[in-house]
């Protein structure tokens, strides 16, 4: 019950610090959640631009055309990196509503995946409350996969990450 406790308070804390933006702290690291799901980190490089970083796993395999009845049992390792452009003037509100889109690569991994690799259309909105280090986010991820077969598919998530 102690350790709940001090996790409480140290959240409040951290969402009650002054003066803290996710956009002004360089480097955030959170999860996501959906496919895939795992680890999301955003590095900014600039006051609109960033790199956004991921490894997820899915158990809902990835199919590109053809049929296969297996691949919703093949689990896969998905790693990406995408470069973002952010637009803060198009949702205004209280704390600040950037809509974001990019491109970027990812690479998939496992049985039936080995060295695939597909280009990322990056669509997404994200929530930085004014004085407080985190963004939550959604996004849409179309994807072209080029190796070792070719099609298309979306990924989608919701994360939240803590900017440090």
């Amino acid at each position: 019950m102690k350790r709940l406790l001090s996790v409480v308070i140290i959240i409040i804390g951290l969402l009650n610090a002054p003066d803290s933006y996710g956009q002004n702290k360089k480097f955030g690291l959170g999860v996501i959640i959906g496919e895939p799901t795992g680890i999301s980190a955003k590095l900014w490089t600039s006051k609109v631009n960033a790199l956004a970083f991921g490894v997820g796993w899915s158990v809902q395999g990835y199919k590109f055309g053809g049929s296969d009845p297996d691949y919703n049992k093949v689990t896969r390792t998905h790693i990406h990196v995408d470069y973002l452009w952010h637009s803060f003037n198009a949702v205004s509100a209280n704390g600040q509503f950037p809509l974001f889109y990019g491109i970027g690569g990812r690479i998939n991994t496992g049985p039936q995946y080995s060295g695939t690799f597909a280009v990322r259309g990056v669509f997404g909105i994200a929530w930085t409350p004014d004085s407080t280090p985190i963004d939550i986010f959604m996004e849409i991820v179309p994807s072209l996969q080029l190796v070792s077969s070719t099609g298309f598919g979306f990924d989608a998530g919701i994360g939240a990450r803590f900017f440090f």
